[in-house]
């Protein structure tokens, strides 16, 4: 029983899952603003979250961390450098989840994340 697991599964393997939260992680920092589910928006929120703390902590050690999970290696250098000008005196929250129109074919809800 999955009984206060928090996880969301997004109906995939745990390899493919986080697979799947990295490439939205690394295109959302890249862009700024993506499109997806509600579902997966919701999951990789934390993930964005995390990902700019550690950016505002600046420390190697939270570098090579970000380095790890970012795909980008270019995109860790940059966000590094704008994180603590951009959210230093914000307390977490990075991130706006826009619910729009279901997606045509299957009506899944569907949502716009971006940065704030």
């Amino acid at each position: 029983m999955r009984h206060r697991c928090r996880v969301p599964r997004l109906g995939k393997p745990a390899d493919q899952r986080k697979a799947l939260l990295r490439a939205l992680t690394t295109e959302l920092i890249r862009h700024g603003r993506i499109t997806t589910t509600k579902v997966r928006a919701k999951a990789v929120r934390s993930e964005v979250d995390r990902m700019i703390t550690l950016a505002k902590d600046g420390s190697l050690a939270a570098r090579r961390q970000a380095l790890g999970y970012l795909y980008d290696p270019q995109l860790v250098g940059a966000l590094f450098e704008q994180a603590s000008a951009r959210y230093g005196q914000r307390q977490g929250g990075y991130t706006r989840i826009i619910r729009t129109i279901p997606r045509r074919g299957d009506n899944a809800e569907m949502a716009i994340i971006e940065l704030v």
